[in-house]
């Protein structure tokens, strides 16, 4: 029985509000700034095989309607009324949970004593224990280090929380009484979801309801492949770099193929780095995850927005993600600070489709986002206090025809900044600028838009400031169609005191009060020659303090005087010989000029099957003997002569892959 179509998009709209409901409630009820204010949080329906099949549109996270529930599920036996699943488990869930600090709740929600469909809900909690203070460290090697892992279990069995549960949970959490608040605020938006359900299958019927969930999944996979048959068929390519793993030193490289045909398209993610010793790998189970398929997502709604958001979206999509690479770790790979990863792959399937669409897609968008946290020494008695700052994002990138978002990233980021009053009244935490990044954007004739900026100053002794997923520190976001890339992301202890100085990546910085510390993030990039740039719109950016007269000059070749724009000056300017701008950004193009894209593919291949020390070591020993030919600045500087570097790559990648192809079966290697 297949629904007629206004029976099926009256269902789509009642279901789509229910999911709604179910987030309003959770973030009116939530305990940290994290889900009540920034909004890291969802709820959802799934089908019996753990499909989402309504999904909220106005509120929560909107990029995990990809996500299956159906391993938690079957995890656990004998599910019966008023039980309520709980995992944060990126292994045991499949990629249900994609890191610990993710807590997942699943409800059976029951009609006449038949299963029809399961409520979903999931937040960021504060704090499940680990290494660090939010359990989120760039350095951690494995999830063993990362906080408590909890499979599949009954946090509530037929109505009756599980106090068990309940005080293993807490007694692992600095901030035990969030984290309760928080899992109670989920509870209460499963319980009104189900009664909700409960009323529009007396309305409408049960049967309805289980034929509603295949209707609606099946109608938005036609209309997702109505929206990729406009991309040409063919095979595209693209790569891109995160700035190290942890301060390692070694830039780690993702690079795809798709294959677009007749409405499908293949992903094909061989010759990414194999998985790192740091938290930036993706638990994705080498299936089309919606870590890996965003963009994808992003693209259908984008270009058909009346689409019901579902599962479905995903359906034309297939994927390959090679065992042990980033993409596809191995157990027990650390996964906290995947998101930085799973940013990157948005910008390479952003430059991907970009080929195909040129005037759709944007250039790169800032490229990180920052949870900016701070974890308060316990006093007198009560839990310490671990709060994001705020969530920081870079800039958006330029399209033909618009500049990019100031201040927002348009990427995987839809969470929500926190108020600066609510982070002062719940830290010790003085907040004494945010606001957007002067010159940061990318140059073009339509330029990026600008990143954000926060200066703090502590107000307690014995404070510690984490802030996860830095990133675009070395390789910029990039531009297209001649245009420049951005700023990269910069932060500074103590700017303008005698003791200032710039800061890399870090992990726990600790401060004491009267410290200030300023995060500034980058722009998104450029599109176009920005000597094609409307002078007047140089001059409101000007105007605007969003670049200087030298950068108007410099960048767009307007010349602005006292008296407004210098006309004539401006035509001269924009007709002499210029230095060529970099889309790519200085670093990436000296990186990729010493180790070129064929070669890293083949390391990648090598390296998959290994161990983690051996690939470690493997790794090392290919770099190493290229990278002592190179100055300590690169690939921030040029060299003036790569060639004794390339070929010193060229010969430890001969070695690796002689030494490991000759090694006898059974070694551990492939």
């Amino acid at each position: 029985m297949k629904l007629d179509a206004i029976t099926l998009e009256i269902l789509n709209q009642k279901l789509t509000a229910l999911t709604e409901e179910m987030c309003h409630i959770l973030q009116r009820t939530g305990r940290t700034l994290y889900v009540k204010e920034t909004a890291d949080f969802c709820c959802a329906v799934a089908d019996r095989e753990g499909r989402f099949f309504a999904y909220p549109k106005g509120i929560g996270v909107s990029g995990f309607v990809g996500l299956n529930a159906l391993a938690a599920i079957d995890a656990v036996a004998d599910i019966e009324p008023g039980d309520v699943i709980l995992t944060n488990d990126p292994w045991r869930s499949r990629g249900l949970a994609t890191h610990l600090p993710d807590l997942q709740v699943l409800a059976p929600w029951f009609v006449d004593g038949e299963l029809v469909a399961w409520g979903w809900a999931f937040l960021h909690a504060s704090d499940v224990g680990g290494r660090v203070p939010s359990s989120i460290s760039p350095t951690n090697s494995d999830i063993f280090q990362e906080g408590l892992q909890i499979p599949p279990v009954k946090l509530v069995r037929a109505g009756a929380l599980n106090h068990d549960v309940m005080a293993i949970l807490t007694a692992n959490s600095r901030t035990p009484e969030a984290i309760a608040g928080d899992i109670q605020a989920m509870l209460a938006a499963l319980q009104t979801g189900r009664a909700r359900l409960t009323r529009i299958a007396a309305q409408h019927g049960r049967q309805q309801i289980i034929q509603a969930q295949q209707d609606l999944q099946a109608y938005s996979a036609t209309r997702a492949r109505q929206v990729l048959r406009r991309i040409p068929d063919g095979v595209y390519a693209f790569e891109d770099y995160l700035d190290d793993a942890a301060g390692s030193g070694l830039p780690v490289r993702l690079a795809l193929n798709a294959t677009f045909r007749d409405g499908t398209v293949h992903l094909d993610f061989s010759g990414s780095d194999a998985q790192v010793a740091a938290a930036i790998n993706i638990p994705s189970h080498g299936e089309p995850h919606a870590w890996l398929t965003l963009r994808i997502l992003a693209l259908v709604c984008t270009l058909d927005k009346s689409v019901p958001l579902n599962a479905g979206l995903l359906e034309p999509v297939s994927l390959y993600a090679p065992a042990g690479s980033l993409v596809n770790p191995r157990y027990p790979a650390a996964v906290g600070v995947r998101h930085a990863t799973a940013v990157r792959v948005n910008d390479l399937l952003n430059g991907l489709l970009g080929q195909a669409l040129p005037e759709v897609m944007p250039a790169a968008s800032g490229g990180t986002i920052i949870p900016f946290v701070v974890a308060e020494t316990a006093r007198d008695g009560k839990e310490q206090n671990v709060q994001v700052i705020e969530p920081m994002v870079g800039g958006g990138g330029a399209r033909y025809g618009r500049d990019g978002i100031d201040g927002r990233d348009n990427s995987i980021s839809n969470l929500a900044n926190n108020p600066v009053e609510m982070v002062e009244a719940e830290t010790h935490i003085e907040i004494l600028q945010y606001a957007l990044r002067p010159g940061s954007a990318g140059a073009g004739e339509w330029r990026g838009g600008m990143g954000q900026q926060i200066h703090i100053r502590i107000l307690q002794d014995d404070t510690t400031l984490l802030a996860r997923g830095m990133e675009r520190m070395l390789f910029q976001p990039w531009g297209v169609k001649g245009g420049g890339a951005a700023a990269p992301s910069v932060m500074t202890l103590n700017p303008g005191k005698e003791s200032e100085r710039l800061l890399g990546k870090i992990d726990l910085l600790a401060v004491s009060a009267g410290d200030e510390v300023l995060l500034q993030t980058p722009g998104g990039g450029g599109w176009g020659d920005p000597f094609c740039r409307d002078p007047d719109a140089v001059k409101r950016d000007v105007d605007n303090q969003l670049i200087t007269v030298d950068m108007a000059a410099q960048q767009y070749g307007v010349v602005i005087g006292a008296d407004g724009i210098d006309r004539a000056a401006t035509a001269a300017r924009r007709q002499a010989p210029r230095q060529r701008l970099s889309a790519l950004g200085v670093a990436r193009e000296n990186w990729q000029a010493v180790f070129d894209a064929r070669a890293l593919t083949r390391l990648n291949q090598l390296l998959y099957p290994l161990s983690a020390p051996e690939r470690l070591r493997a790794r090392n020993a290919v770099f190493q003997p290229a990278l002592a030919l190179l100055p300590a600045t690169f690939p921030r500087d040029t060299c003036s002569d790569i060639a004794p570097a390339r070929h010193r790559f060229a010969v430890a990648l001969r070695a690796l892959e002689m030494q490991l192809t000759s090694s006898t079966p059974g070694d551990g290697h492939a």
